[in-house]
């Protein structure tokens, strides 16, 4: 299993996130925001590979280059059965309505395409389908489902979200590799133990108990998965932008950020600016490095920069986030003299 990413968009511009989860059997590749010209570097081939789509929220700067998204899709996956499928905090369904009618729809009863929009809600995620086929005239219930923090679940990984105030709810998500459960063959091999379908099962399972028989022997499952199996948490990327970061915010944001490697953070303001920021529900970069910090990562990447700044200022501001986290620079992508 791993975790790749990299920053669309410019430095000064508006920004988003791709991630690639590879299982070593699949590939999944989630879009975290889709902001203006975010897509324009991508291969129409890349924006086709895109599975998931998860909005933060949905002001302009965030959801601005939709429309290409929407191009590349709108009547993609229909031949494999597999629904679009858009996450985002609530009113993501009716505003993404809008989206969709926006254009002239006069074939729309020859074609076929299943659109899924999840809105998490505090403890719930409510879905509603629309439809190709009906020129996405209808907002169709989907359900509703409870959840506790994890959303979105695969074989390999999870995506959990944490609803941050930026005067409207804007989601804070980490992408989340599950425990890795490997078998310690040196033990295996120190046993007289020799391998077979057996260790699949050892291998997939927490809680099987019972006996199993090995060349004609009875062992315990539970003392062999003491023995044989160890457990090695994965990997973490976080992905946080446009929320107000003070003091209860940072309590409450720090424990669900344990274990990641890296946090991809707004650096919206300078902390000279800190008044600015906190009026517009904004972070500096100073607060991005002071939750790093605190939570403990391995590394703090920088985006999401304001435009009100020239170049040698976001130096200036990636300096004052070094001094607190050392571990920290802007996308690689960028270019910008760090």
């Amino acid at each position: 299993m791993s975790i790749t990413f990299r920053i669309l968009g410019k430095a000064g511009r508006d920004n988003a996130m791709l991630v690639q989860i590879d299982s070593g059997q699949a590939v999944e590749r989630l879009l975290f925001d889709c902001g203006d010209g975010c897509l324009s570097e991508m291969a129409l081939a890349e924006i086709w590979g895109i599975d998931q789509l998860l909005f933060s929220h949905l002001h302009m700067d965030h959801i601005g280059g939709f429309d290409a998204f929407f191009r590349g899709h709108f009547e993609s996956n229909s031949e494999i059965n597999k629904p679009n499928h858009i996450w985002g905090p609530p009113d993501t369904a009716r505003i993404l309505q809008h989206r969709f009618q926006g254009f002239l729809w006069n074939l729309y009863e020859e074609m076929a395409a299943t659109w899924l929009v999840s809105e998490i809600h505090p403890s719930e995620i409510r879905t509603v389908r629309f439809e190709l086929g009906e020129a996405f005239a209808r907002a169709h219930d989907a359900g509703v489902q409870r959840y506790d923090r994890i959303f979105f679940e695969r074989a390999g990984f999870v995506v959990e979200s944490v609803a941050m105030d930026h005067r409207t709810t804007s989601l804070a998500y980490v992408i989340r590799e599950k425990t890795r459960r490997n078998v310690n063959l040196s033990r295996l091999t120190a046993l007289g133990l020799r391998p077979g379908p057996w260790l699949k099962q050892l291998k997939e399972s927490t809680s099987a108990s019972g006996n199993v028989v090995i060349d004609g022997f009875e062992h315990s499952m539970a003392e062999l998965r003491t023995t044989l199996i160890e457990e090695t948490p994965g990997e973490a990327v976080a992905y946080l932008t446009d929320f107000l970061l003070d003091e209860a915010a940072m309590e409450r944001l720090v424990p669900a950020l344990r274990g990641c490697r890296t946090i991809v953070c707004e650096g919206k303001f300078r902390h000279a600016d800190l008044e600015l920021a906190q009026k517009n529900y904004h972070m500096t970069t100073v607060l991005a490095a002071t939750l790093a910090q605190r939570a403990g990562v391995e590394e703090l990447i920088l985006f999401h920069l304001s435009d009100r700044y020239r170049q040698e200022d976001w130096l200036e501001m990636l300096a004052e986030a070094k001094q607190i986290f050392p571990n920290t620079r802007y996308p690689s992508e960028w270019n910008l003299g760090q």
